[in-house]
């Protein structure tokens, strides 16, 4: 990439996007990064706040579903590329208020894409878009998705993220715009918003809260330390061919109920209670609508064509992850308070 960039980063206060806007921050100060986010409940400017005077760096609230306010972004910032992050992620979200991720994930996305497309007059730009796994569908006990994997999605969330990804490539195709996409399995470390399933479980463990476990906890999810997906959006960027796709993936499957219980474990020893005491909190609910039963991310692409492997053994992120959580008790009070909130008032006002 030229030296001259000028980066706008979607949803960079969210719990991905913050590790990615933190890191091209440090990384390149070359380049000039703009994070954009709307902070909803799940945008928290605390989540960058280490780097917020950095020289290259400015945060602008708004939001992607505004196209004239992405327009004039666009052209007074000279917005050279775009690593798009922002999106309703949280698939019980979606059933029981889909219209929120069909606009946000779908017309925001469209609004972006359209804003880019009008803006660049060559081919010296990128549009990065970041999806998910669950696009694909669900597996049965054996095979992996890999980038030729046809789409079946299950929830409004995936469906949204499926018609973004569809999008993107349609603008590819059409209008030749520069653009990479990639598909990434569950991610898990710090700064997550505690209605995820490690955040959750960890927090209602310290506070012994039942720990809801969807059906039978049979469910299987590959899981990815957030900051191996950093480095891999970094590496996709960079090292990434046009109009490609790369899978992201952790080579981790564990079930929901079995994940659960080693967080059960490393809690007890953490807290000193007794071994077991933790498990106690399971509590199994009614499974989730369209639960899909298996994901599993086959990363080969990425590995042999960029490079990219994961860092961390699972068992060793996870353990750095509840480190995290039993270490930041206020940023947990905060977010689960929506205190975290005042943040942008107390720091950005005017």
């Amino acid at each position: 990439m030229p030296h001259n960039r000028t980066l706008l980063i979607t949803g960079g206060a969210g719990f991905i996007g913050s590790h990615v806007v933190r890191l091209f921050v440090t990384k390149y100060p070359h380049y000039k990064i703009v994070n954009l986010d709307k902070l909803t409940y799940a945008g928290n400017l605390e989540n960058v706040g280490d780097i917020e005077k950095a020289p290259n760096y400015e945060f602008i609230k708004g939001d992607i579903q505004d196209k004239p306010f992405l327009t004039k972004i666009f052209l007074e910032k000279n917005i050279t590329d775009v690593i798009h992050l922002a999106a309703e992620s949280h698939v019980d979200r979606s059933i029981s208020g889909p219209m929120e991720f069909i606009m946000t994930n779908i017309v925001g996305t469209a609004n972006l894409l359209e804003v880019a497309r009008s803006s660049w007059s060559d081919q010296h730009h990128l549009f990065y878009h970041v999806s998910t796994d669950e696009v694909y569908g669900s597996l049965g006990a054996e095979g992996f998705f890999t980038e030729k994997t046809a789409y079946d999605p299950r929830s409004p969330y995936s469906a949204s993220k499926a018609s973004s990804d569809h999008l993107v490539r349609a603008y590819h195709h059409t209008y030749k715009l520069p653009v990479k996409l990639s598909n990434c399995s569950n991610n898990y470390g710090s700064h997550q918003f505690p209605e995820k399933l490690i955040p959750l479980m960890i927090n209602n463990i310290r506070h012994n809260k039942p720990l809801p476990v969807y059906g039978k906890g049979e469910n299987v999810r590959d899981w990815l330390w957030v900051e191996d997906h950093a480095r891999a959006i970094d590496t996709v960027f960079h090292l990434g061919k046009i109009g490609e796709t790369y899978n992201i993936g952790g080579w981790n499957e564990w079930t929901n109920i079995a994940l659960v219980k080693h967080l059960c474990r490393i809690m007890d020893q953490k807290l000193n209670r007794p071994a077991g005491e933790s498990e106690k909190l399971i509590t199994y609910v009614t499974d989730r609508a369209g639960h899909d039963l298996r994901y599993a991310i086959d990363a080969t692409k990425i590995k042999n064509e960029l490079g990219w492997t994961p860092t961390i053994q699972f068992e060793a992120g996870l353990e750095k992850t509840v480190d995290w959580y039993l270490s930041n008790e206020t940023w947990v009070n905060a977010v689960t308070s929506g205190d975290y909130q005042k943040y942008y008032e107390a720091h950005y006002k005017g």
